[in-house]
Order: structure tokens, then C-alpha cells, then sequence
């Protein structure tokens, strides 16, 4: 494999792992909670009542909720990107605090 075919084939991966994600974002709400990558500055302030944060940082804020359309309800708050979070993966057991 050349490091040509790899920069062509590395970036579509990884972009389609993303929209993988953010698809089952939509169609799932086996994730426990939300990752939102890249938060506008208006963003917290605009989330709905029912939804929790459960940490933050410069370039996320992760969230959580038990109301319907959570996605929805975040890209409709200004929110570019999100993603599950605290999925168990493949193991099927979360490891708890």
C-alpha cells in the first residue's frame, strides 16, 4: 500500500466512521449520553430543561437527557456535531465509579 492510497483511503474512513455515529445518534438511544464536539457559545443556555451536563471541556460538552428526539433537540439548539457517548462497546459492560 502506497502513502498515496493511504491519504486518499484514511480520510473516508474516518469520515465514514463519523456519519456512521451520528446516524445512530438518530435512529438509536441506546447511548446513554451525548457527546457535542465543538460547542457554540450559545449552545448551553438554549438546551432544553431535562437535559443534564456531565462534563465539559474547551472542545465538548457531554450531555444527557430522558426526553424524546434528544439529537434532534440538540442539533435544533445550535449544536454541530454530536456523537454517543458512554457506550459499553464490544465488551458489553460499562465500568462504574
Amino acid at each position: 500500500m502506497t502513502i498515496r492510497q493511504l491519504s486518499i483511503g484514511l480520510p473516508i474512513l474516518v469520515c465514514g466512521w463519523l456519519a456512521v455515529l451520528v446516524g445512530m445518534g438518530f435512529v438509536s438511544d441506546s447511548a446513554p449520553a451525548q457527546m457535542i464536539l465543538f460547542p457554540p457559545s450559545g449552545l448551553i443556555p438554549s438546551l432544553a430543561p431535562d437535559v443534564a451536563i456531565i462534563d465539559s471541556s474547551p472542545v465538548s460538552v457531554t450531555v444527557t437527557s430522558t426526553g424524546s428526539d434528544f439529537v434532534k433537540s440538540l442539533y435544533a439548539a445550535g449544536a454541530l456535531l454530536v456523537l454517543p457517548a458512554g457506550l459499553p462497546g464490544c465488551s458489553g459492560t460499562v465500568k462504574r465509579s
